[in-house]
């Protein structure tokens, strides 16, 4: 099931954190509590890297990243860099990447084979993501916005996209990425989704704010319970229209 957590009090506990199927990068100076609740759910299957990024401990907004490699900004020291390759799995590519769009957590999001960015994003760092996270690259808006790493969390398993995002568009974007979607939020009706959620393949981590339907969407539609996959399109997405309207 999804867990509920706090990053010294911050339900956006996407911010601080990255969660792969390979590692999980977790951002320095939180307190015990936090990082034992990561280490009892993960610790078993995946390292969990402690982190900072240019000197700041909001790993999830900077860094993107899947099974295959970690995406860092310009902007991320020599030593920082140099704990990443040292503690991450020898099989997971570390690279620097030149982009004037530096929080790549914002403008990338992306699963182990495929990715969408922001449609501004340099050439040469389309290429990079490519070739180290070993995707399919698309440039895309999600509900027109630019900021698709804010607005959509994905794993290989399904992905949730901002809650404006019409149907129409959920099924384009299905069909692109091959996963199912569903329009969602989290922490009580945000929309700023990979702020407020972390998952992977059997795992999830969300705010403290979440609520129980929220819960069972984010549940249901990454498959990491037995929430029928119908009730997503019944009375969950019922739910979630009548706690937005």
């Amino acid at each position: 099931m999804a867990i509920r957590c706090q990053f010294e009090g911050s339900n956006e506990v996407g911010v601080f954190a990255k969660l792969t199927n390979s590692y999980c990068l977790a951002g320095i100076g939180a307190s015990a509590n936090f990082y034992s609740i990561f280490e009892e759910q993960l610790s078993d299957s995946i390292p969990i890297v402690f982190a900072s990024i240019a000197g700041c401990r909001i790993v999830g907004t900077m860094v993107s990243g899947n099974r295959h490699g970690v995406l860092v900004p310009s902007t991320t020291t020599d030593s920082e860099l140099q704990h990443l390759r040292d503690h991450l799995p020898d099989k997971v590519k570390v690279q620097r990447i030149e982009e004037r769009l530096s929080a790549l957590g914002n403008v990338v999001v992306c699963n182990d084979y495929v990715a969408l960015v922001h449609p501004d994003i340099d050439r040469e760092t389309e290429e990079t993501i490519h070739d180290v996270l070993q995707v399919e690259v698309f440039r895309h808006t999600i509900a027109n916005n630019v900021l698709v790493g804010s607005y959509a969390v994905l794993s290989n398993q399904g992905g949730i996209v901002h809650p404006a995002t019409p149907t129409q568009e959920q099924d384009e974007l299905s069909m692109l990425l091959q996963v199912p979607l569903v329009a969602g939020t989290v922490n009580r009706g945000s929309n700023a989704l990979a702020a407020g959620l972390l998952v992977n393949d059997w795992s999830a981590f969300c705010g403290m704010d979440t609520t129980a339907t929220e819960l069972k969407v984010i549940e249901s539609i990454f498959k990491i319970s037995d929430t029928p996959q119908t009730a997503i399109t019944t009375s969950m997405r019922k739910a979630l229209i009548d706690s937005m309207s």
